[in-house]
């Protein structure tokens, strides 16, 4: 099976002329006669498309793993060329759904129950197929409409051997490509297989779902569907069934009253709502993962969908992250300079104003300018660029907050391209900030650290008793250690004496004698 697909993978990649890609970036030179022989047998190969088109090509070929892969790569902008990324953020999911019978049987055998016991209705054609999962609508026995996601059948063992077969791709990267070691891709193989182990468990897709709607349960600008605990397992994952336009149907939008500019403006406060304020966000709010609500209770509101790559945050990457973009809103590049050296971003020994020059010289052109004419595409590529320069550390935690703010500058272009970013954040940014460092803050954390402070302030006494009774026994013990020691030393001294006045003794005894 797995020399199969590695043949296939060879294939392929002949077939779309990678193997140039490995003799232009190969320093030992070892692979260029025996890879230029291949290519001159394969003379018929049109390779007249451009690289990145040819690598998009091969990967949508090798199939849905490949695919997904591709899309995490694209990502990573401070590891590609530019143009790579911009063409591997092109790839979609394109994948048949699987036989019905075969969704019904995964959740027959999750819930050891027949499909007529768990739904009144359940509806054999798929609404969505993915190449991890697929979606059926259905209706409870108490009447509540769900969506029912069901785990693809079999795909754990395709993805763990085309893991293992990209995993050992990457170290022939290392070893044989130029900038194989720079572009780290073993590590990045190892990070698309933990979120891919992230979305092969259902169970922990609903606890995003839930945590999210937690967090949004107040909320006049996110709708997030309830999860139905009863009716999930590991391969089978049962929420309530959203209604609304998808995003991307901007037409169907406009005829239904829908506010785009009010729409755009909410995408964003949702995106700093749920970096800053929760330190959880959704990960992949690409445009077929979010519906517009048109019902007259929700009107106008976004709705959420799969919740399979989520990322976090701590208070630190919070605070830091608040620094940086309040300063870039405010154009202090000394103060984002200062804030990546504080943070370890930056090393200790990094010229405050070289930074600064290098920050200033990325961002400043894109101010004052409608999102239609802002690329933050490039100016991430600009400044990932920079920090290459001053060795800046990329955050792994941050790639992912990466990817959720390049999909927000899409929505933000369909819905409204005069779209002015920073004004619509920065009010957000400086109101958070206040609740942080501020006296709300203070009262905030007084409030928070109470009930804390009415559990120890009573044992207060006995503490303080406590802590002086041992410090007195500490000081007895510490006098009773030093008088022994000052008992031994006397007792060294004279035994000191002793043996000098024998050792006299010794040499005057035959002088008497």
């Amino acid at each position: 099976m797995r020399l199969f697909r590695l043949a296939k993978i060879v294939r392929v990649g002949l077939k779309y002329g990678l193997d140039r890609l490995i003799v232009e970036h190969d320093p030992t030179g070892r692979l260029a006669w025996p890879l230029s022989f291949l290519a001159a047998a394969l003379f018929w190969r049109d390779l007249s498309a451009p690289r990145a088109l040819r690598l998009r090509r091969a990967l949508e070929e090798l199939g849905p793993i490949f695919v997904k892969f591709g899309q995490v790569l694209s990502t990573r902008r401070d590891l590609l060329p530019e143009d790579i990324a911009d063409e591997l953020a092109l790839l979609q999911d394109r994948v048949p759904p699987f036989p019905s019978e075969a969704a019904i049987a995964t959740i027959e055998a999750s819930f050891k129950k027949p499909l007529s016991e768990l739904f009144a209705e359940f509806e054999r054609e798929p609404v969505a197929s993915a190449s991890v999962a697929q979606v059926h609508f259905a209706r409870l026995h108490d009447g509540r409409e769900v969506a029912v996601k069901v785990l693809r059948p079999g795909i754990e063992p395709v993805i763990a051997h085309d893991l293992a077969l990209l995993d050992a791709f990457a170290g022939l990267l290392e070893r044989f490509w130029r900038d194989g070691k720079r572009l780290k891709p073993r590590e990045v193989v190892a990070e698309f297989a933990k979120h891919l182990a992230d979305e092969l468990d259902l169970m922990r897709e609903a606890a995003n779902c839930s945590q999210l709607r937690r967090n949004f349960a107040d909320s006049a600008l996110l709708l997030v569907p309830e999860v139905y605990w009863d009716y999930c397992a590991r391969a089978v994952m049962t929420m309530q069934r959203m209604a609304g336009i998808p995003i991307s149907q901007r037409e169907r939008l406009l005829e239904a009253g829908v506010d785009l500019k009010k729409l755009s403006r909410a995408g964003v406060e949702i995106f700093f709502t749920q970096v800053f304020r929760d330190g959880f966000f959704h990960a992949d709010m690409h445009p077929g993962n979010i519906l517009v609500s048109i019902d007259a209770a929700t009107f106008n509101r976004y709705i959420a969908l799969d919740f399979g790559i989520v990322g976090t945050l701590t208070e630190r990457d919070k605070n830091y992250l608040a620094i940086n973009f309040l300063a870039f809103f405010r154009r202090d590049y000394k103060r984002v300079a200062e804030a990546h050296i504080e943070s370890g971003w930056a090393p200790a020994e990094t010229r405050v104003d070289e930074l600064e020059s290098a920050v200033r010289a990325v961002c400043e052109p894109i101010f004052d300018r409608p999102l239609k004419d802002i690329s933050f595409g490039k100016v991430l590529l600009r400044l990932f660029q920079t920090s290459r320069r001053f060795n800046v550390e990329i955050q792994p935690q941050l790639v992912l907050l990466q990817k959720t703010l390049l999909n927000i500058e899409g929505l933000g272009r369909q819905l409204d391209p005069e779209l002015d970013l920073w004004a619509t954040a920065k009010p957000f940014l400086e109101r958070w900030m206040a609740e942080q460092v501020g006296w709300r803050a203070l009262l905030h954390h007084l409030r928070h650290e109470s009930p804390h402070w009415a559990k120890i302030l009573p044992q207060l006494p006995r503490l303080a008793h406590q802590a002086l009774t041992n410090g007195a026994h500490l000081a007895n013990g510490v006098h009773e250690e030093i008088g022994q020691l000052r008992t031994a030393l006397i007792r060294q001294r004279r035994l000191a004496w002793a043996a000098l006045v024998l050792a006299l003794l010794s040499l005057l005894l035959p002088l008497l004698t």
